[in-house]
């Protein structure tokens, strides 16, 4: 069986097929390809129901059994990207990786995607199997090979990473953090020119834990994300691979799917990229892959594949992938500097501040002067407003209630009930109560008392809310009867553990269901309700990319939908607007600044100088 994840639990696609039967199997193998043609529907259904542990057991046994190589009758009897699939399916993992490695440097060109790729994403152990691998495969040294092929600084990360000697997870030096994230400023963003030296040496080197926590001092002591000084001071296949490590430093999982989803997105398909990954993948962590998938592009990786692939080669790849996320039934269990801010509030007398609020609307129209007037408020008293006009008139604007109060924190939702009653002496939780109904009323009240748990998780508390959650979502079903029940418990799990907590519930639950709870709730919920709990998921989850999702959702299409551009850019501009413009990028393939230049005259002048820069 494949590596376990960090609790010890299986999270491949592709498990030990029970009552194996090496012998058995080489047989029906080789009845599949005797006379003319082959049956390749058995061929995939068997290959791809078996581990590679028992891939390797089956051709030892053909070979004993017929005297020939199985490997090399597959590919006889199969073609195109079906039996590049199939056969990489037969290799062990390590042989797999030389294979891949080696038609990438071979020839008149590189394939310098694919290098990336495996050396930015395997450990250690990995990285050790693969050197043996090559070097009992084609009789050289994979070092040798790679000096010879590439060059400058993207040949030397390549050598450091090739040595798999990067620190283990649990070597994490609290003193070292400051250093190293102060090293890596100075060697680029503070330098003249650029020590690529210094970055090699603490992104080939440090455990993954501990660049983490680099990571985020980096952003504390420059106001940029390290991506954003990489992209500045890097150029060209080097760039790339320090990119790529320092995404599956963050995430490994996330960055194989959005590889996969940009393999597959567009005209025609990467199939080499696509054939690599659902092989090297499935048994280590193609469940973790998938949830990712469905989370960032609002579809499963299954459905993507099932539209994209065709014949027994999309029927492989489905076995692979292990499941729809989509499919019905399937449940079980520095802040950004703001140009715009015109007056520090707190300096400043109340007459006078309105006489400024006032001088404004005289001399301003229009979106700008929507933007220049939220800007004069206080976050509170912005926030209490655009409350208080998604409720006032004949219809409730029920998105903007979702997306304010499920994002804020305790601190941000007493000061909006501070300013609320102060401006419109009435609470928000009355005012929520008389405007709203049924099960999305309590989830908004909920919210509104800003009462959430701070603490950090609770292990076992989180895997019993996580069975709560799975259990109710197996038993309720919207077709045939009422949710109350189902709604009910997710309300009290969902409003009032802490974000830690409800990550690790969310982790639990994927554990215990294959499946993300986002999509549960999706699956099984609707209407307001549903879109309450899946904007708190969302958020606990990666409020950045929630954000970074509406904004472009609000530019994208014909029109733009100022009234959201303009809150979440005023409201965000002194808390994440940074990580806002990551995720956005890492999402959309476009930056923020790039889509808000479609706006027009002072108004985009003034959006672009609170969005503080291009990426």
């Amino acid at each position: 069986m494949a590596p376990t994840g960090k609790a010890g639990i299986y999270r491949g696609s592709v498990k030990d097929f029970p009552d194996f039967n090496a012998q058995q199997d080489a047989e029906a193998l080789y009845n599949a390809m005797k006379g003319f043609g082959s049956d390749k529907e058995a061929i995939l259904d068997l290959i791809t129901s078996r581990s590679n542990r028992q891939r390797v057991e089956i051709c030892q046994a053909y070979k004993s059994l017929y005297g020939k190589d199985l490997i090399a009758d597959l590919k006889y009897e199969l073609t195109g990207k079906f039996e590049r699939l199939i056969v990489g399916l037969m290799r062990p993992p390590a042989y797999h990786d030389a294979k891949e490695i080696k038609d990438a440097i071979q020839g008149a060109g590189t394939d310098e995607k694919c290098l990336i790729e495996v050396m930015a994403s395997r450990t250690n152990q990995q990285m050790h199997a693969l050197m043996a691998a090559y070097r009992d495969a084609y009789e050289r040294e994979l070092e040798g090979d790679i000096l010879g092929d590439t060059s400058g600084h993207f040949k030397k990360m390549l050598v450091v990473l090739l040595q798999g000697t990067r620190e283990e997870d649990d070597v994490v030096s609290e003193d070292l953090v400051e250093q190293d994230a102060k090293d890596l400023l100075d060697a680029g963003e503070a330098k003249w020119g650029t020590d690529e030296a210094q970055f090699i040496y603490i992104l080939g080197h440090r455990s993954k834990q501990h660049l983490r926590l680099v990571f985020d001092e980096y952003l504390k002591i420059s106001g940029k994300p390290i991506e954003y000084s990489i992209r500045a001071e890097l150029s060209g296949d080097f760039e790339k691979l320090m990119l790529a490590v320092v995404k599956c430093i963050r995430s490994t999982a996330e960055y194989f799917a959005e590889r996969l989803y940009k393999a597959m997105q567009g005209l025609g398909t990467r199939d080499n990229t696509l054939i690599r990954i659902m092989v090297s993948r499935s048994e280590i962590d193609m469940l973790d892959i998938r949830e990712v998938f469905r989370t960032k592009y609002e579809k499963s990786l299954y459905s993507m594949i099932k539209e994209d692939t065709s014949g027994e080669y999309k029927k492989a790849l489905l076995k692979l992938c292990g499941g729809d996320d989509d499919a019905a039934g399937e449940f079980f269990p520095e802040a950004a500097q703001v140009a715009y801010r015109m007056w520090e509030l707190s300096a400043v007398a109340v007459a006078k501040v309105e006489d400024l609020l006032a001088d404004l609307k005289s001399e301003l129209s229009g979106s700008l002067a929507k933007v220049i007037l939220a800007l004069m408020m206080t976050p509170a008293q912005y926030d209490a407003k655009q409350l208080k006009k998604a409720m006032e008139g004949a219809g409730t604007d029920e998105s903007i209630l979702i997306e304010i109060l499920a994002t804020r924190n305790n601190r941000e939702i007493q000061a909006i009930n501070e300013a609320y009653a102060a401006v419109y002496h009435k609470s928000l939780e009355d005012a929520l109560s008389s405007d709203t109904s049924g099960h999305f009323k309590r989830i908004l009240v909920s919210l509104a008392l800003g009462n959430r748990d701070e603490g950090a998780e609770d292990l076992t508390q989180a895997h019993e809310d996580a069975k709560v959650v799975a259990e109710n979502l197996k038993l309720a079903d919207v077709s045939s009867g009422d949710t109350s029940s189902l709604e009910t418990r997710f309300l009290s799990i969902l409003c009032t553990r802490s974000y830690p907590h409800l990550r690790k519930v969310f982790q639990e639950f994927v554990k215990m269901t294959n499946h993300d709870v986002e999509h549960a709730i999706r699956k099984r919920m609707s209407g307001d309700v549903r879109d309450a709990f899946v904007a708190i998921v969302r958020s606990i989850k990666n409020r950045p990319a929630f954000f970074a999702d509406k904004l472009y959702k609000s530019m994208k299409g014909l029109g733009t939908d100022d009234r959201t551009l303009i809150r979440i850019m005023v409201s965000r501009s002194e808390i994440d607007l940074l990580n806002i413009r990551r995720e956005f990028i890492d999402l959309h393939e476009t930056s923020l600044h790039q889509m808000i230049e479609d706006t027009s005259g002072d108004y985009r002048k003034a959006l672009l100088a609170i969005c503080g820069g291009q990426d």
